[in-house]
């Protein structure tokens, strides 16, 4: 029982893990796909996406980009969803493996 608690526990480190990363992802599609605005002039810009001005240097939009911000979302959801997908097979081939020996055990005992 100890070790079906600790496999479910593990099983439920890695869905909330998964479930960071997630939103993680779901911060950079809202930093890529939604338009913003420029700090000092308030000038409207299209999302980042879908910029037509993405070589343009003297554009205040390329300038508030913040690309920096867009990468450090990326790089967090990275071994975040790695970690919580291992810890979560992890977890459920534990409990599934202590079901089947339950399951085998009570089969051995009822058959002598």
């Amino acid at each position: 029982m100890d070790f079906r608690a600790r496999a479910r526990r593990t099983q439920g480190w890695g869905l909330g893990l998964l479930t960071v990363a997630a939103l993680l992802w779901i911060r950079l599609a809202v930093l890529l796909f939604t338009p913003y605005e420029t700090g000092d002039s308030g000038h409207d810009c299209t999302s980042r996406f879908t910029s037509e001005n993405l070589h343009d240097d003297e554009s205040s939009c390329v300038v508030e980009r913040d690309r920096p911000e867009l990468l450090a979302v990326l790089g967090a959801s990275v071994p975040v969803s790695v970690i919580g997908g291992v810890l979560c097979t992890s977890g459920s081939v534990s409990h599934r493996t202590a079901e089947h020996l339950a399951e085998v055990t009570r089969l051995d005992a009822a058959s002598t």
